[in-house]
This record gives C-alpha cells, sequence and structure tokens, in this order.
C-alpha cells in the first residue's frame, strides 16, 4: 500500500470561513462577487418576491433576518420557505416538529456558497453546568419536522479531535434529521465523526428520508442511524487521519434500524472516495445501542463504485462482538472498483437478481415520491 496521501489542511474553520467551505475535500468554488452583487440569484430581492409564506436570510442584513435560527423561529405554521443568501453562518438551527413542510434553499444554487456551521461534540460542556452535550445535542442542525426539504446547502460541524486531545465524546454531528418524508439535494455534509445522523424520532417511527447528488465526508459512522434512507448518485469520502498510523481509520456507515423496520439504508449508483491510504476504511459497522438491543441494521449498497480506500478483503466490522454484523442485514449488488472486489466472498453477502429487485428507492420509499 502507498504511504499516507496529501492530508487536508488542519483547520476546516479557516476554509469555511474563506468562501463557505470551499476547498474542503473536493476543492470547488463559486465566484463571489456575483453571489455578493446577487445575494439571492434568481430568488430577486425580498420585495421583489414577497410571499406570506416566503423568509430571506442574509447575514449582511439584506433579508428578513440575519441567521437561520431566527427565520426557523419566525416561519409559524407549515409551509415555508426560507431562501438564504450565501454566506458561513455560524450558529445552530432546531427546526420542531410544528415546522411541517418547511423549504431551505441556497439561494445561488452551489452548496459551497452557504453554510450553516458550528463546533459542537458530545465532550462538550454545556453552557450551564448540566454536563455535556452527547451525541445529538453535538448536531449543527437538528430536524424533527416532516416533510422537510433542502437545496444546495452545507451542512457542517468543524470540531476537531487535534483541539480538543482530552475529549473521549469526539462525536460531532453536522445534521440530525428525524422527520419522515425529509429530503436533501445537492447537499453537503462535512465533520468528521458521525457527520449525518439520519434517524427516526422514535423506535416506533420509520421515517423516510432521501439525498440525491448529496456529498457527505468523515472518518468514524459518518453515516448513522435508523431511518430508511436512501442514497442516490451520492459521494461519500473518508478523510485521512493524522491521530491513527494503522488500519482501520473508521466506518463509512452505521445503521441501527429497527428489527421491525424492512428498510434501512440504501445506497445506490453513487461512489465512495478516499484521502486515506488503500483499504485503511471499512464500508461499514453494525450500531445496536444501548436504547435498542433488539436492532437489526440494515445496508445495501447497490451499484456504485467502491474506491481503493474500501477494504474490499473485510468491509465489514463489528461494532461490539455481542452482535456480529454477519448476523445483520448487510448486502451488496453490482457494486464495481477496487473496494468492490470478492477476493473473499463470504465478508461480502450479495443480492441474488430477485432480491434486487426490491432494493429500489420505490420500494424504499413507498407512497412518498420525493
Amino acid at each position: 500500500m502507498p504511504a499516507s496521501l496529501p492530508q487536508l489542511p488542519v483547520s476546516r474553520r479557516a476554509l469555511l470561513a474563506a468562501g463557505g467551505g470551499a476547498a474542503l475535500a473536493i476543492g470547488l468554488a463559486s465566484p463571489a462577487g456575483a453571489a455578493a452583487r446577487r445575494p439571492f440569484g434568481p430568488y430577486g430581492s425580498p420585495a421583489a418576491r414577497r410571499t406570506p409564506k416566503t423568509l430571506y436570510v442574509d447575514a449582511a442584513g439584506r433579508g428578513d433576518h440575519t441567521t437561520v435560527r431566527a427565520a426557523v423561529n419566525a416561519a409559524s405554521g407549515t409551509g415555508h420557505t426560507l431562501v438564504i443568501a450565501p454566506g458561513t453562518y455560524r450558529e445552530t438551527v432546531a427546526v420542531p416538529e410544528a415546522g411541517a413542510g418547511l423549504t431551505l434553499i441556497g439561494a445561488s444554487g452551489d452548496p459551497h456558497d452557504t453554510v450553516i456551521v458550528y463546533d459542537n461534540a458530545a465532550g462538550t460542556p454545556k453552557p450551564d453546568g448540566t454536563g455535556t452535550y452527547g451525541t445529538s445535542g453535538s448536531a449543527t442542525t437538528t430536524v424533527r419536522a416532516a416533510d422537510f426539504t433542502a437545496h444546495a446547502l452545507t451542512f457542517a460541524n468543524d470540531w476537531l479531535r487535534a483541539d480538543h486531545p482530552d475529549y473521549t465524546g469526539t462525536q460531532a454531528v453536522a445534521l440530525k434529521v428525524m422527520g419522515d418524508r425529509s429530503a436533501f439535494f445537492r447537499c453537503r455534509f462535512l465533520g468528521h465523526q458521525d457527520t449525518l445522523y439520519a434517524d427516526t424520532l422514535d423506535l416506533g417511527s420509520f421515517a423516510r428520508q432521501y439525498f440525491r447528488d448529496c456529498y457527505v465526508e468523515g472518518d468514524v459512522d459518518f453515516v448513522f442511524g435508523r431511518a430508511t434512507a436512501v442514497f442516490e448518485r451520492c459521494h461519500f469520502h473518508t478523510l485521512t487521519r493524522g491521530d491513527l498510523a494503522a488500519p482501520p481509520y473508521g466506518f463509512v456507515f452505521a445503521p441501527s434500524t429497527a428489527v421491525a423496520n424492512p428498510r434501512g439504508y440504501l445506497v445506490t449508483r453513487g461512489r465512495v472516495t478516499s484521502g486515506a491510504p488503500d483499504a485503511y476504511y471499512k464500508l461499514a459497522r453494525p450500531w445496536v445501542p444501548s436504547s435498542d438491543t433488539t436492532a437489526r441494521p440494515m445496508l445495501t449498497v447497490r451499484d456504485t463504485h467502491l474506491g481503493r480506500g474500501i477494504d474490499a478483503a473485510a468491509p465489514y466490522a463489528n461494532m461490539r462482538d455481542t452482535y456480529p454484523w454477519q448476523a445483520q442485514r448487510f448486502a451488496e449488488y453490482h457494486n464495481t472498483g477496487p473496494g468492490a472486489a470478492l477476493p473473499f466472498p463470504e465478508n461480502r453477502p450479495q443480492l441474488t437478481r430477485t432480491q434486487a429487485e426490491s432494493a429500489t428507492r420505490s420500494a424504499y420509499l413507498a407512497d412518498w415520491t420525493p
């Protein structure tokens, strides 16, 4: 295996501050001048496009609100749309269940331009002295509402292990989404451990979520939770780690699907790339949380390109020996790339053609068409 690839810059905060996260991992940026001149892009100015349920957010004061949080709080009732001007919004945002039907739109159409970011981790002390935030509380953005939609936005958590070597709670969530019929189009999710928490409101809820043309990066369990979630044409990128010398560096997926739920995570027509050395990442491990010891995690990865960063010989691992990955619902179908090779077929369960016919977006989302 080759030596470690060049590492990303240490400070994600500096990158986020310079152009809304441009150059993070995939290095794309949009012209800042045009965005500054027309902060709401094709949506025009607030005065020109005013509707009762459309609110404009601009940190420079050219909209209805200067923060996303204030706009969410002002969007009383259901069915509101927030058009968010380019900028870095350093804040935490919570969408309550009462905010059903909320839509967030990055005004420029480029997710690099509009970034919602904060830096809480699970081990971060709460300001009121009542303990630490925990994994769920670390989320930069939390969505509990149903029928939530986001377009062309970046959700990020820029907490870094290197800044807090004494922390044991290193989970740092960019987005936790729990609502049914939640959809994300051309969004980016940036973090390290536990970046994207695709979950449900409770054990009895089988929330459906859809991610299309999205980008997710991280290292440990950075797509996790118990939702029924479809990831279509999404790009997953594993980060290098300066704090570890030997594999594995981490795991892309850690589903915690309830045993009664027939549909967990489906990844289709996507790709997995890596900034780490070859074979230093596992594709997945099962998460059976203490709050649901009967969980039977489910993940299907199909028609997806798996790069060299994935350990083809042993792509799955146990989170705890009590719940071996072989007893869970892990499967693949028609994947390609060096990370999809089959040197040991027993380590990579494959769907049959008949089984693959029910591993589709429509089967997972049922009567909901995003």
